[in-house]
């Protein structure tokens, strides 16, 4: 296996790539949205001439961009200087805060999931989550990146949060000390039969190299006699798309792994396996990926790209269901849109907008105490206010079959917990590698 040098982007899958500023289709203004113009104009005028108390000229062009992008989808945004640094610091895996993957629902700012290892996670905030004060301000109905820049400072400083918890009859107080969010990206172990553990916790920089290294760390201590493998991906929120590549690259020698599809020229693109890593490691070892609803975007892309393989069998709970890809494009020196310009796809065709990555078994998490109050409340894309719509219509009871009970998961967390087992996902996936081969579980003939 060898590691060749290649052009990374500053991308996320939710900021994809930078293209120019100007363009044929954006240099033409369709002469009948004339009308509507002069009624953006006429409104501009008025708020100037009428409006109460004087207001700046930047306030109210601001204010129409940002309602512009809102009426799109909920991650399509207008960035300029400190929103465009946070991006670039997001990339990097390193900044001061608290740890959260949030978005905004309804004026509310909501907990996607917290990171694993953060400030957030070690003070109890969970997925779900609504943050509703800020030192004791409420900032309801306010700006989600104003609400993340007060999360954010230097470590060792405190912030009081309030949080309403869905379920729960009073609001949350607590207090968390920010840390430097230098998650390790990637983390691994040795599990009892020789079964590895590789965890990717954020698709940051080099991710797909780490995991190389992780497997060679493994394959050592397993005097090369490795039974299985887990590749944890849950509670991962995504980040660089060509990490997610890279990594589904590892596991893959052939075969498409994404592809995308836009409106625009050169929107339209295709991944494919042996353009990152040549040959695949761990080629003749089980692998089981773990997913759930806080598993998003990049982890989607790798999910899906084994399982429609048939590299790995994919394990846990139906994942977030961010399927859509963001652009930069550059407006002036200091700023930029996050635009959404293209669906991704799954090798098989399968669009991941909405319905997400399902797993070919469903292991719900049932060492969580709050697994029932969780799952009622759990979020997904399919719950943001103006989210894509999938093309292929999915239908809410596919969805609702996922809260079903299954009897075979009926133990309580406490049992569990008299077990010894704080997490069930994992230990069901590791028991499932331990008794199984690898013509069972790698289902590729």
């Amino acid at each position: 296996m060898k590691l060749p040098v290649v052009a990374r982007s500053l991308a996320l899958v939710s900021a994809l790539a930078m293209i120019p500023i100007a363009t044929a289709g954006m240099a033409q203004v369709d002469s009948r949205v004339a009308p509507e113009f002069a009624k953006l104009f006429a409104t501009y005028q008025r708020v100037k001439a009428s409006y109460v108390d004087p207001v700046d000229d930047e306030k109210l062009i601001r204010g129409a961009i940002d309602g512009m992008l809102a009426s799109l989808d909920p991650h399509s945004a207008y960035l300029d200087g400190s929103d465009l640094q946070r991006l670039e610091t997001m990339i990097d895996g390193n900044y001061s805060g608290l740890g959260l993957s949030v978005v905004m629902e309804d004026g509310a700012v909501k907990v996607v999931s917290p990171f694993r290892g953060s400030p957030a996670e070690k003070a109890g905030i969970k997925a779900g989550d609504f943050i509703t004060h800020l030192d004791g301000k409420l900032i309801y109905g306010g700006d989600l990146d104003e609400a993340v820049a007060q999360m954010r400072g230097e470590a060792g400083t405190s912030i009081n949060l309030t949080i309403f918890r869905p379920g729960s009859d009073e609001p949350i107080e607590t207090s968390v000390t920010r840390g430097v969010i230098e998650l390790e990206p990637v983390t691994h172990t040795l599990a009892d039969g020789g079964v590895g553990i590789i965890t990717v916790n954020e698709f940051s920089r080099d991710v797909g190299a780490d995991v190389f290294a992780a497997w060679n760390e493994i394959e050592k201590e397993a005097n090369g006699r490795v039974n299985g493998l887990v590749l944890d991906l849950r509670s991962n929120p995504g980040g660089a798309l060509d990490e997610a590549v890279a990594l589904s690259d590892l596991f893959l020698e052939d075969g498409r792994i994404v592809s995308q599809r836009g409106r625009a020229q050169g929107e339209s693109l295709t991944y494919n396996a042996e353009t990152i890593y040549r040959g695949e490691i761990a080629a003749d070892v089980p692998m089981i990926v773990l997913i759930d609803a806080g598993s998003a975007s990049a982890s989607e892309i790798v999910a899906g790209a084994l399982q429609d393989h048939r590299r790995a069998l994919i394990m846990g709970e139906r994942s977030f269901g961010k399927g859509s890809v963001q652009s930069l494009v550059p407006i002036g020196a200091n700023a930029a849109l996050k635009l959404t310009t293209a669906r991704y796809y799954t090798p098989s065709g399968h669009s991941v907008q909405e319905g997400g990555i399902k797993p070919d078994i469903r292991v719900p998490q049932i060492s969580d105490p709050d697994l029932a109050r969780r799952m009622k409340y759990q979020l997904r894309e399919s719950d943001l206010r103006g989210h894509l719509i999938n093309e292929a219509d999915l239908k809410d009871d596919d969805m609702e079959r996922d809260l079903k009970a299954d009897p075979r998961f009926s133990q309580t967390a406490a049992e569990l917990e008299e077990q010894g087992i704080d997490d069930f996902q994992l230990d069901y996936a590791i028991k499932t590698l331990r008794r199984t081969t690898a013509s069972t579980v790698a289902l590729r003939k």
